[in-house]
């Protein structure tokens, strides 16, 4: 293995002094995030030598996006990580800009592969203007050498009109025939994202294949960090478009989340079902990984361009990831749950069976800001006055606090509707605050699975038909927990504090 580079190096002697600034009980609890520094795309999501494997996109020096490193950590239960030594550094005349998104596999003989975008400034006689292309490193887990020939995929492997600026985030995949496809996301000459198709036979040198997926136009425009894989006898392709316009009950505007379900029967993928992956603030640029047992795990950065100024101002890191869900597919449809090893960090137990709430109060026992909270709610079927509205705050102010702080997720039982809410959290800045979403199923029973982690909420519902996703800049000493109803809820509810 090659020296590291000095640029690398330099990157790996201050993220070791900066990472012990950083009190422990400031970070989330078994969510990963930054090191130190900025975070932001999961990169190279992947099983090697019996761990997970994480790495990400990653400016050490400052909590402001910048030069694109590749931090890395590793996980034995996906829950509680370890840091690495950062694994890769723009230090090389392709990836001077930046090593973008990118994915990892390993290779026959035992390496560990990654394969990333490197971003250069390229001179023409106008101006200069970026240019991606597709680049890989080799190495064991820890070290990492970039391939003497990279990149290994650029321009010139493009048909005439296709972005070489927007050509990025490469997917890397093994077939059972021992060859590779590749997957990246690309901006066609009309404006529209496309992903791309290419094959090689030892993940070295590369050819194109042809156009997976055509954008036309009515999701985004460029389509980022594509991801592709088998799930219940289907094919599915998820990917993160920006410049969304918004559709009514579907999709938010801005940068979205995008999972199509299909088969490639005919050799081209065929859509048969589309939808949004999370309808929350904060979710992009997913990742998936089957796990050894065989589920398939996504996990994404949790945080979104579009909200990026909603920070806290005094914390040594930015950037965190989502906790990781199963996937399934039922009905066409995209399933999303808790992985089962959460169950493990379950600690003091609170249950509340057929509770009533026709007003606004608190609950003994329900209260913390690490909590994994499941309820199911209907209308009581008894009262004059139906159920309306259920409200539930968190992250909230006690008595005797200066100002009252909270975030909620509300539910609209005429409209069908639940809106997860930020806008009274203590942020300051105009910003996007809430985002909804519609219930499907079961319409005289909802049930809801609330996952709090310090400075995050989580919202799985229906059993995971819907998942709302969204930050908290609140201190940690809000972590009271009120419900309020209008007309009467009946409620079932086991509270897990997680520890």
């Amino acid at each position: 293995m090659e020296k590291e580079s000095e640029i690398l190096g330099r990157a790996r002697r201050y993220e070791v002094t900066a990472e012990k600034k950083i009190e422990e009980s400031d970070r989330p609890l078994f969510h990963l995030s930054t090191r130190c520094g900025w975070m932001n795309d999961p990169n190279g999501f992947c099983r090697y030598h019996g761990e997970y494997h994480m790495f990400y996109q990653y400016h050490p020096y400052s909590t402001d996006w910048g030069p694109m490193h590749w931090g890395h950590a590793v996980s034995s239960d996906l829950l509680h990580w370890k840091y690495l030594p950062a694994s890769l550094a723009p230090d090389a005349f392709y990836d001077a800009g930046g090593c973008f998104s990118g994915s990892a596999l390993t290779l026959p003989d035992g390496r560990h592969l990654l394969m990333y975008t490197g971003v250069s400034g390229k001179k023409t006689d106008e101006e200069a203007e970026s240019c991606q292309t597709q680049c890989i490193a080799v190495g064991d887990g820890i070290e990492y050498q970039k391939y003497e020939h990279n990149p290994v995929i650029d321009g010139k492997n493009l048909p005439e009109g296709f972005s070489r600026a927007d050509f990025r985030d490469p997917k890397i995949l093994q077939e059972k025939d021992g060859s590779y496809t590749c997957i990246i996301g690309n901006r066609a000459q009309n404006g529209n994202g496309q992903l791309l198709q290419f094959r090689s036979e030892d993940a070295l040198s590369w050819r194109y294949d042809k156009i997976l997926i055509r954008n036309d136009g009515r999701f985004g425009r460029m389509w980022e960090c594509p991801d592709y894989f088998d799930l219940d006898g289907k094919k599915v392709l998820l990917t993160s478009p920006q410049d969304m316009l918004p559709e009514p009950d579907e999709f938010a505007g801005g940068n979205g989340t995008l999972c199509l379900i299909g088969n490639t029967a005919s050799g081209e993928f065929r859509t048969e079902a589309v939808q949004t992956v999370d309808f929350g603030i904060d979710f992009y640029a997913m990742q998936t990984v089957e796990a050894e047992d065989g589920r398939r795990i996504m996990i994404g950065w949790m945080q979104n361009w579009d909200t990026c100024m909603v920070r806290r101002k005094d914390a040594g890191w930015f950037g965190q990831m989502s906790l990781p869900r199963e996937l399934h597919l039922k009905n066409r449809k995209l399933l999303q749950i808790p992985v089962r090893e959460l169950e493990q960090m379950h600690g003091r137990r609170v249950r509340y069976t057929a509770e009533r709430i026709s007003d606004r109060r608190q609950l003994d026992g329900i209260c913390g800001r690490r909590l994994d909270l499941e309820m199911t709610i209907r209308p009581d079927e008894n009262a004059v006055h139906k159920m309306k509205r259920l409200t539930v705050r968190f992250a909230m102010t006690g008595e005797g606090a200066e100002h009252l702080f909270y975030s909620s997720l509300t539910y609209d039982a005429r409209l069908q509707h639940l809106t997860l809410d930020r806008k009274y959290s203590g942020i300051r800045r105009a910003a996007l605050h809430d985002a909804q979403c519609p219930v499907t199923g079961d319409t005289e029973e909802l049930k809801l699975r609330i996952i709090l982690d310090r400075y995050s909420a989580e919202v799985f519902v229906n059993d995971g038909q819907q998942v709302l996703t969204m930050l908290i800049c609140t201190e940690q000493n809000a972590d009271q927990i009120d419900f309020e109803a209008d007309g009467t809820a009946v409620m079932n509810m086991i509270c897990y504090e997680l520890v």
